[in-house]
């Protein structure tokens, strides 16, 4: 396992280095490490003075990560920048990064492909394979016991809510009804049984994907985990520092969207990309994956850029006002 697919190439990684705008020397965040193709790419443009800082919670993720990082420092030799790496969920960001000490944070929220193809970690339902679906095997409930424990509203309510799932009542009672359910391909089929495939787009998706969605979500607080890195990113992020995040379904895109608008709206960001940058038809053609993939970017507004345009502002106000005063007169 380890070591595997080092030549794994990230959803829209030409676009997320350059809305990053890696600066040589720099420090940055590659919250999602994976198998670290995005900070691969991160650590080629740093320089020997710059340092990269990778989070990620999946200890198998970490172990190819750290071998494929180590290959990159073989090849770069003194040019590799200093890269720290911390086994835990990005939402400790804050307790690890200094206040406006970074330069730029890259998240790629999605499931990556080593997690998928794993059929013993349980994420997909075109393996058979224990339903598990833990980032973090270390830790937490696992989806089996889910499935297997929750009621039936509650198991409703979370496909529903985590997966957009509009048949979750039948599927949570079809669940229900077929306990236990121990393996991912036993779970496929009793969602199959009750809800046919579904179309989106010009694509059909397999029946159980919006349930397998949200139980992943659920187990592993996926949503409460990107909230907490858009709250911190502001105060990690030095002055002309940016955000990027890629987002693989409505959820994820949704938080992304309306924390970059409130921090524009409190002018904390200026907002790099009006609508999401997606792949373009060659990547969608050559990874699947990619064709849901939506990017969005932000730079962290300079205070005294922020200064200058309230002064403005309240300069420009003023006159207004007297004038709109005059005329009433």
């Amino acid at each position: 396992m380890v070591g595997q697919d080092e030549r794994h190439v990230p959803v829209l990684l030409q676009d997320a280095i350059q809305y990053l705008n890696v600066r040589p020397g720099g420090t940055y965040v590659d919250a999602t490490l994976g198998m670290a193709g995005h900070s691969s790419a991160i650590a080629r443009l740093l320089g020997p003075r710059g340092k990269l800082v990778a989070f990620d919670r999946d200890p198998e993720a970490m172990a190819i990560a750290r071998e494929n990082l180590a290959r990159l420092a073989g090849e770069l030799g003194a040019e590799m920048p200093t890269v720290e790496l911390v086994d835990e969920e990005f939402s400790t960001a804050g307790e690890k990064l200094q206040a406006a000490s970074v330069d730029g944070i890259l998240a790629d929220f999605g499931v990556s492909s080593m997690q998928l193809g794993e059929a013993h970690r349980g994420f997909s339902f075109q393996a058979e394979g224990p339903l598990d679906m833990r980032m973090n095997p270390r830790i937490g409930v696992t989806a089996a016991q889910v499935v297997n424990q929750a009621d039936e509203k509650d198991l409703a309510n979370l496909i529903y809510e985590f997966g957009e799932e509009r048949r979750s009542r039948r599927i949570a009672r079809a669940i229900v009804r077929a306990r236990p359910i121990t393996t991912t391909a036993e779970l496929a089929r009793v969602v199959a049984a009750c809800a046919p495939a579904m179309k989106s787009g010009r694509h059909f998706i397999h029946p159980a994907t919006r349930t397998f969605q949200a139980l992943r979500i659920y187990v592993n607080r996926e949503l409460d985990e990107i909230k907490a890195l858009l709250e911190q990113a502001p105060r990690l992020l030095k002055p002309g520092g940016r955000l990027v995040v890629i987002s693989f379904h409505s959820l994820e895109d949704r938080l992304a969207k309306d924390a970059l608008r409130e921090g524009a709206g409190q002018g904390i960001y200026e907002v790099l990309t009006r609508k999401p940058v997606t792949a373009s038809e060659e990547e969608k053609d050559r990874n699947p994956r990619s064709r849901s993939a939506k990017l969005r970017a932000a730079e962290r507004i300079e205070q005294h850029r922020k200064f200058a345009a309230d002064t403005s502002s309240r300069e420009e106000s003023g006159p207004r006002s007297s004038h709109r005063s005059s005329r009433r007169k």
